[in-house]
């Protein structure tokens, strides 16, 4: 609901749409630029799964506590030689007795618990750095997505530019009778078409830019330097390795069945239970000592199955750390070629297409105006001109996406939460 109200204000907060043709998208005389680095840091200041993560934390911190605590003793009292009904005076015969019992834990009970105590706190902290270090990795893809809606935006804005300059040459070219009139008819269609390809930009360009903007609970009172979607400078950059704050959870998985190994070995050593009491004997007004205990005998149960268990569980865990580094090696080397290959390909089509397009359209315009081209001739110009540019914009925000996968694989970005989490 709550998606569906901002979506909603969203749209009764733009302009109608004749008036979209002449505005661009601006919110403010003045909007500070937001970089990758503010928007980053901006998100993680304000980050709602924080209280949950300190009372998950704090959780840990009291398991901690509760696993270091000796078992409690019990007091008994035991009443005997009561009599049957009508057998005689229930004080003369009745034997009384009050017991002080302890269990003793025997084999490193206690020390194996707050082990397995602390390795679990470890786990619950590891996934909640991952789950912060995937949410930088949405911010950091939503910032990409608004800025290549604002390189889409542009170029709506240069075709409804593009259609009516040249509606308007061919209705003067009609009312001069040298085009026929369907030639006219053709041209509104194309503008009109523009028109709402443009009004369509407007509104993907304000939703992904308030999307951004969420992620700090905030207004999007900021703009995007199209600078920074044409910088493929970090495809030079040489990735770090596969971060170690996803290997953290395997690690400390495996710290946990380790634990869970000693804690098994410690419960298959039998506790032994003493116990001193006192007697009462009620006739004569005797009193004596009662020192009794047990020890349970490890004849069936020596709790091997869960010793196994335990172990097989860290031997997986260990396979598993090894699989998530192999695959995140091979990930990262594949994205640094991608990002190499899409920084190539799009300085290639701004250099090498982009200025042979511009200039086709330039010519193919001039002949029209001369009588030298048709108009299905100017309209393939622009297309052209307008597919090349949309071309460079997707593979720019395919770089940019790319990019944010790398950057959370080498994690990238910890420094911004400060995370310490050792492997």
């Amino acid at each position: 609901m709550a998606t569906v109200s901002a979506l909603a204000l969203l749209l009764a907060a733009l302009p109608s749409y004749p008036a979209m043709a002449q505005q661009s998208v601006s919110v403010a005389p003045y909007t500070p630029t937001l970089s990758l680095e503010r928007a980053l840091a901006r998100a993680a200041e304000v980050d709602p799964a924080l209280p949950g993560g300190e009372a998950r934390a704090r959780a840990g911190d009291a398991a901690v506590r509760q696993s270091d605590v000796r078992p409690n003793p019990t007091l008994g009292l035991m009443v005997e030689n009561l009599p049957t009904l009508g057998g005689g005076n229930i004080i003369d015969r009745t034997e009384t007795t009050l017991s002080y019992e302890q269990r003793f834990e025997r084999g490193g009970d206690r020390p194996a618990r707050v082990t397995l105590a602390r390795s679990e706190a470890a786990v619950v902290q590891a996934e909640a750095a991952i789950r912060r270090l995937d949410r930088l990795e949405q911010v950091q893809r939503a910032w990409a997505d608004a800025l290549a809606a604002q390189a889409e935006l542009e170029i709506a804005r240069e075709r409804l530019d593009l259609a009516e300059r040249f509606q308007t040459e061919v209705q003067r070219r009609v009312n001069m009778a040298r085009d026929p009139l369907f030639a006219g008819a053709r041209a509104e269609a194309e503008l009109a078409q523009a028109q709402i390809d443009f009004d369509q930009a407007v509104i993907q360009a304000r939703l992904v830019r308030a999307t951004l903007g969420r992620f700090w609970i905030g207004a999007p009172d900021f703009s995007l330097d199209p600078v920074d979607f044409v910088d493929t400078s970090a495809a030079r950059e040489v990735a770090g390795p596969v971060s170690e704050i996803d290997l953290a959870v395997l690690s400390a998985q495996r710290d946990v069945s380790r634990a869970r190994v000693r804690v098994e070995q410690a419960r298959a050593t039998p506790d032994a239970t003493v116990s001193v009491g006192v007697r009462q004997f009620w006739e004569g007004q005797d009193v004596g000592l009662v020192v009794g205990g047990s020890f349970p005998l490890g004849r069936y149960d020596r709790n091997e199955g869960a010793i196994a268990r335990a172990r097989f569980e860290g031997v997986a865990a260990e396979a598993d750390m090894a699989a998530l580094r192999q695959d995140g090696e091979r990930e990262i080397a594949r994205l640094q070629v991608l990002l190499a290959s899409r920084a190539v390909e799009a300085q290639r089509i701004a250099d090498e297409i982009l200025p042979q397009a511009e200039r086709a359209v330039v010519l193919v315009r001039e002949g029209f105006a001369r009588g030298g081209f048709t108009y299905n001739d100017v309209i393939s110009a622009q297309a052209a001109l307008l597919a090349t540019r949309a071309r460079r914009v997707a593979v720019l925000k395919q770089f940019h996406i790319d990019r944010a996968r790398l950057d959370r694989l080498t994690g990238a970005h910890a420094r911004l939460l400060g995370l310490e989490i050792r492997s």
